[in-house]
């Protein structure tokens, strides 16, 4: 009977140191845990990284050493680890083959929140879409376009492809191109058309807005007309600008030609 009070005894305070061995690494290791993030996170704070990167990385390096913290408990109370080890790589091994498109689009957010070739609000073209960032996450970019519908577009395609960000410049030039007939006054037609840019408060006088014949025509002779704005300004100045060269053209009795075909016929057979 005392040898097994005696086995029993020497079980308990085997195992029992193992136990609060293991406990205390979990515990001590949690503890570190929250020290040594919060420490990255305010490194990256101070290096003005984007909160959604400090988000995602402090929450993978937590992770990270949480299962590490795990697998030292484990063993202290005499668990072999080495095959929880493989399990995990092997695990993560078929997760990372499972999930190779998400992870494509996390990674090209992390470029994407680094590099900043657009943010929240800007008017963007990327992966064949149109619109203004309307909420950028780890996963997708979603854009609101000029007819509010709402297109979630993944990060990864836009990554993978150009960007024409239309809002990263203060200024955008209007390129027009109007045509008159060949019987009409080309001076004034000119003329005209250089009023219209220095009448417009919202065209910008520096650069100066240039006009200028550009081609000869079938059915016209064409006029290019380029006039700087602020970006804001952009397709309302375009939009009105059509409109006034209408409107001021059939005023002053410059037309506006249509394309057309002369056909000769002979008539001596």
């Amino acid at each position: 009977m005392e040898n097994y009070i005696e086995q029993g005894t020497n079980y308990l305070l085997e195992y029992g140191v193992g136990l609060l061995g293991a406990i205390a690494i979990y515990i001590i290791g949690k503890w570190l845990i929250g020290m040594v993030v919060s420490f990255v996170e305010k490194m990256m704070e101070k290096s003005k990284i984007d909160q959604m990167l400090i988000k995602f990385i402090s929450s993978m390096l937590r992770t990270l050493l949480l299962v590490m913290v795990i697998l030292a408990a484990l063993n202290q109370l005499g668990v072999d680890t080495t095959s929880f080890v493989a399990m995990i790589a092997a695990a993560g091994l078929a997760i990372g083959l499972a999930l190779q498109g998400t992870f494509s689009n996390i990674g090209a957010g992390v470029l994407i929140i680094i590099f900043k070739p657009f943010t929240i609000g800007h008017i963007i073209k990327a992966a064949g879409e149109t619109g203004t960032v309307d909420d950028m996450n780890l996963f997708s970019t979603i854009l609101k376009t000029l007819d509010n519908r709402i297109i979630i577009v993944p990060n990864s395609a836009i990554m993978g492809g150009s960007i024409t960000n239309f809002s990263l410049q203060a200024t955008r030039r209007v390129d027009l191109v109007f045509g008159i007939g060949y019987d009409d006054d080309l001076k004034l037609a000119k003329q005209t058309l250089m009023e219209l840019g220095t009448s417009d408060s919202r065209i910008l006088q520096d650069p100066a807005p240039f006009v200028a014949v550009s081609e000869l025509a079938d059915s016209s002779v064409n006029f290019t007309v380029r006039f700087w704005v602020n970006s804001p300004d952009y397709w309302a100045v375009h939009f009105d600008t059509i409109e006034s060269v209408k409107l001021v053209f059939d005023e002053k009795g410059i037309s506006i030609p249509y394309p057309q075909m002369d056909i000769h016929t002979d008539t001596d057979k």
